[in-house]
C-alpha cells in the first residue's frame, strides 16, 4: 500500500444491498439485476468447486 492510494477516488458498487431502489429506472434495475445473476453464477461455481474437494478429501479418508 502506497501513501497515495487512499487519495484515489474509489469505484462505485454497482449494487449494495438493501440500498434504497425508488430512484433508479426499469433499465438501471435491470442492469442490476444481470450484476447479481452473474456474482450467484460464480459463488455458485466457486461453491461447487469447494464441495467437490471436500467430498474427494472424505473419499480419501474413509
Amino acid at each position: 500500500m502506497t501513501l497515495f492510494e487512499d487519495d484515489r477516488p474509489k469505484k462505485p458498487k454497482a449494487h449494495e444491498i438493501g440500498c434504497d431502489l425508488s430512484l433508479l429506472s426499469a433499465d438501471e434495475l435491470a442492469a442490476r439485476i444481470d450484476v447479481l445473476k452473474e456474482e450467484i453464477a460464480r459463488l455458485e461455481s466457486e461453491r461447487q468447486g469447494k464441495m467437490a474437494s471436500r467430498s474427494a478429501a472424505e473419499s480419501l479418508f474413509r
